[in-house]
């Protein structure tokens, strides 16, 4: 199997290349992608040197599967040109989320509905797959009927300039801003552009597709915002369900869970934080506790690593449920 990386000089890809070799995934020959300024870069994976090549460069290796991380106008033009070649790209774009000839898929939650047609597959949004990670088993056992998500997420997510710019205003250096205010000892109640109805992208980025994956029927409510922090995004969420629920069995329920980690012990102060989601796999979930002024109605905080399950590791569960499967072209 031919694999490439689509954007492999970013952070994304740079987690894609990590969590490949931890997870053993088998391919015959790797092709690492970037743009023109990357060009002729040398990346050592595995004990071997690798030189980033431009997109044009791997039409004719014969690509089986290809993650993208690379932006919505390089997967705009050339996730269709792969894909009519016989590659599976999953996308970690936005472009094709939202599109319905396209899957957006949490593999612990949907991957039931991919089959070997599908050759474009969307990989959701950072702070939807967290989120949906939690809701999903909540949704099957009391039905959510609405969601009020606040997000605090971190400046990796906006990539590595914006690492740069914390770092830098961490030393009393300004340049180069990525945001429009300094982000050092500061919160920015802004997540993407602002759409007509006064909500940012990233904002309906969660109301849509929490209802494209989870239910259309689940209303959603959200507020995006930006923290000083490095690496992980957190979530404080207010879960409205039609049936009455029980906080010790809620938690049972959620602790059981495959990639779920409850941390909620207030008698020992413990409770999940960027610190510990950081090169972790599992989405971490506490403050499990009920809204006193709404029935059938709780608060949850949520808390994940955004460059592994928030991007690149679900793309790559995705990878391997495809390969398992036999969809890809192989």
């Amino acid at each position: 199997m031919n694999l490439a990386i689509v954007g492999a000089t970013g952070l994304v890809g740079n987690m894609f290349l990590n969590i490949l070799e931890e997870r053993n995934f088998l391919y015959d020959k790797i092709y690492l992608v970037a743009s023109k300024l990357s060009f002729g870069k040398k990346i050592i994976f595995k004990n071997q040197t690798h030189s980033v090549l431009g997109i044009e460069d791997i039409l004719d290796k014969k690509i089986d599967l290809a993650f993208f991380s690379a932006g919505s106008d390089v997967s705009k033009k050339w996730a269709p040109i792969l894909a009519d070649m016989g590659c599976t790209v999953i996308d970690n774009s936005s472009y094709w989320r939202m599109c319905s000839k396209h899957k957006l898929v949490v593999p612990e939650i949907n991957s039931g509905v991919l089959t070997k047609q599908d050759k474009i597959i969307a990989n959701p949004n950072c702070s939807t797959i967290q989120l949906l990670m939690v809701l999903s088993p909540i949704h099957k056992k009391y039905n959510i009927q609405r969601v009020i998500v606040s997000t605090y997420q971190s400046v990796s997510g906006t990539g590595q300039n914006a690492v740069k710019q914390l770092e830098n205003e961490e030393k009393g250096i300004k340049e180069s801003p990525s945001y429009p205010y300094q982000i050092h000892r500061n919160v920015i109640p802004q997540c993407d552009d602002f759409e007509e109805n006064g909500y940012t992208k990233e904002e309906m980025k969660l109301v849509n597709e929490t209802q494209k994956i989870l239910d259309k029927n689940i209303l959603v409510s959200a507020t995006t915002v930006r923290v000083p922090v490095l690496r992980g995004h957190s979530e404080s969420v207010n879960i409205k369900c039609a049936k009455p629920i029980n906080i010790s069995e809620l938690k049972t329920l959620l602790n059981s869970t495959k990639g779920i980690l409850l941390i909620d012990k207030k008698d020992t102060i413990k409770y999940p934080m960027p610190l510990y989601s950081e090169d972790k796999d599992q989405v971490y979930v506490g403050r499990l506790r009920k809204d006193l002024t709404q029935e059938n109605c709780i608060n949850a905080w949520i808390v994940a690593d955004n460059l592994r399950k928030g991007a690149a590791l679900n793309a790559i569960q995705i990878g391997e449920f495809m390969k398992k499967k036999g969809y890809l072209n192989q």
